[in-house]
């Protein structure tokens, strides 16, 4: 069953942070992922607002998760934490 990442972000580093977009994309890809949505216009209804949103789609939860914690999203991710805010979020689809 298909799964998505869903991440609100603000950006604190640019420089850093194209380091992670970089990383984390090979990453996504390599597991199936596909992007169906990064940054581009939003209007938020509830919650917390941040700047970037970014949505992605997976073939399966297990390929969604096992991106996550593969080394090479774990790399990415220590540009994520140096140079943004973030919440993530793996959702299974109906």
């Amino acid at each position: 069953m298909t799964a998505y990442w869903i991440a609100h972000v603000d950006v604190t580093d640019p420089e850093t942070y194209a380091r992670y977009a970089a990383i984390a994309t090979e990453a996504i890809k390599a597991h199936g992922g596909e992007f169906l949505a990064r940054g581009g216009r939003y209007r938020q209804m509830e919650g917390k607002e941040r700047a970037r949103n970014v949505v992605a789609r997976f073939p399966s939860f297990e390929d969604a998760v096992a991106c996550y914690e593969s080394p090479r999203y774990q790399e990415a991710l220590k540009y994520a934490r140096a140079s943004s805010e973030r919440e993530l979020v793996i959702v299974e689809a109906d």
